[in-house]
């Protein structure tokens, strides 16, 4: 498992905002590294918000603090991706930050 070079409280609390973000503008931009963790964890969320009940909600609002994150999550990305078995995300390469020179990439949500 990556560790990102962060302990584990900040980041769960990392891939808590940017799963939130991700939610809400279906494309995020960060480095290769964070969008590969990033990626597990916000397929994981969308493959419960296609279950419709209480407990599904509860489990995804373990992570997704927002409400209004939590209603975009039920209301269009479950449904959406209804009949698709997974990779809701893609990963398209930018280049190099010019600061320090990582990897930069976006993550978005496959249409």
């Amino acid at each position: 498992m990556k560790k990102l070079n962060v302990n584990a409280a900040h980041r769960l609390s990392m891939m808590r905002g940017m799963a939130e973000s991700i939610i809400m503008t279906e494309k995020i931009e960060t480095t290769v590294a964070k969008a590969k963790f990033l990626r597990g964890f916000v397929e994981k969320i969308i493959t419960t918000a296609k279950a419709s009940g209480i407990h599904p909600r509860r489990q995804a609002a373990r992570h997704i603090k927002s409400r209004e994150a939590m209603a975009k999550l039920f209301k269009e990305l479950g449904p959406r991706y209804k009949d698709r078995p997974g990779g809701y995300t893609r990963i398209i390469r930018l280049g190099s930050r010019q600061g320090d020179g990582a990897q930069i990439c976006r993550i978005e949500l496959v249409k």
